[in-house]
């Protein structure tokens, strides 16, 4: 297993450690649902750096990845971000993924366990373009801010960016813990006001340091995966293996959002898939929640008038909501807030209620 260049903090801050996507992070340094309430109330601080930083540069990097992408590379402004997916013919997600067009370059942000996956997908289309690859995720840290706290706590560290004019997917270059020229966005996975610092790896302990430093008077706290997982579903964003994989395309589950039809972008990998599955959907993805003693969990079935209409794939207790959430596949018919159902918990069905996405939000301002 890979390590981050965290590594020695997780263990001097008494993580768990565990295998994910190939590298050994941390699931918890205390109590999973009182790190969820850190972040919600305060400030959490998390070691991203397994995720995969890759940057495009050379003439067709645009033309490019408008063809690998189901965004629209060409129409995303300066300075901003978008949400967006590689797809295969058949319309199924590779990975989801964040796009930073900059001067001379795209970079890209993609899943820790797809990242060999999209490089490999990524150099077997760049025949006929003028691009360059390059796999920076050992070069550069990635190291995220998030809760209501998260501003005046950035603040400390960096300079030359006005954090309250940074506006959501939005990023710029300023100077963090003395660094210069280092990438700071505001995206998020939280549901909560937050920030991303990409700083060169061998100044990843150092800012971790000065980070919790500057926080201590906000109660920041490390914050490990089994919270992660937790925020994210409370405030409805997929998770690669679960919302979406080789068999859940991105129209059912609600990420259009990622996705341009726009006649100008032109053909892409996927696109002719993707605009059948949008003309007949036969399922969506929808949420819900139970006030029964099991929390809904990935794989269990969803039952309708005695009869299995669908399955979960992600689940938690959340103390946001205070009660048990999970997010389901069902027919298109199916599903309306407020319709009750079951799910089946090894054999005992457990009642619960369809509801909208997202479980949680909070004003972005």
């Amino acid at each position: 297993m890979k390590n981050t260049p965290l590594q020695s903090r997780h263990v001097r801050h008494g993580a768990r450690l565990v295998e994910f996507g190939g590298w050994q992070m941390p699931v918890q340094y205390g109590p999973i649902l009182e790190e969820v309430t850190r972040v919600r109330t305060h400030a959490g601080l998390f070691d991203l750096s397994h995720m995969g930083r890759v940057r495009v540069t050379g003439k067709d990097r645009v033309a490019y990845l408008d063809r690998l992408l189901t965004n629209h590379v060409a129409k995303i402004a300066a300075g901003s971000i978008r949400y967006a997916l590689f797809c295969r013919a058949d319309g199924m997600p590779i990975d989801d993924l964040l796009v930073y067009p900059g001067e001379g370059e795209v970079f890209l942000v993609v899943n820790a366990s797809n990242t060999d996956v999209d490089l490999a997908w990524m150099r077997e289309h760049e025949t006929g373009f003028d691009v360059v690859i390059q796999d920076q995720t050992d070069e550069l840290a990635m190291i995220a801010v998030q809760g209501p706290k998260s501003r005046e706590i950035t603040e400390h560290v960096v300079k030359g960016i006005d954090l309250a004019k940074l506006g959501y997917y939005k990023f710029a270059f300023g100077t963090v813990c003395g660094i210069p020229n280092v990438r700071v966005s505001r995206t998020g996975y939280t549901g909560e006001l937050g920030y991303e610092l990409y700083v060169p790896t061998q100044t990843a302990g150092r800012v971790w340091d000065e980070v919790l430093t500057a926080g201590a008077m906000h109660e920041i706290a490390p914050i490990g995966l089994g919270a992660r997982d937790t925020l994210r579903l409370e405030a409805g964003m997929p998770l690669y293996g679960h919302e979406i994989d080789a068999t859940h395309d991105p129209i059912q589950a609600g990420l259009e959002f990622g996705i341009s039809f726009a006649p100008e972008k032109g053909d892409w990998i996927g696109r002719s898939a993707l605009e059948a599955i949008r003309a007949k959907p036969t399922r969506r993805l929808v949420g819900l929640k139970t006030d029964g003693p099991r929390a809904p969990r990935q794989g269990y079935e969803v039952v309708v008038g005695g009869k299995s209409v669908g399955h979960v794939v992600s689940g938690s207790v959340s103390p946001t909501c205070n009660t048990n959430i999970g997010t389901a596949y069902v027919p298109v018919a199916l599903g309306e807030p407020g319709t009750a159902a079951e799910i089946d918990v090894k054999g005992k069905r457990q009642q619960a209620t369809f509801c909208a996405l997202p479980f949680f939000s909070r004003t972005r301002k």
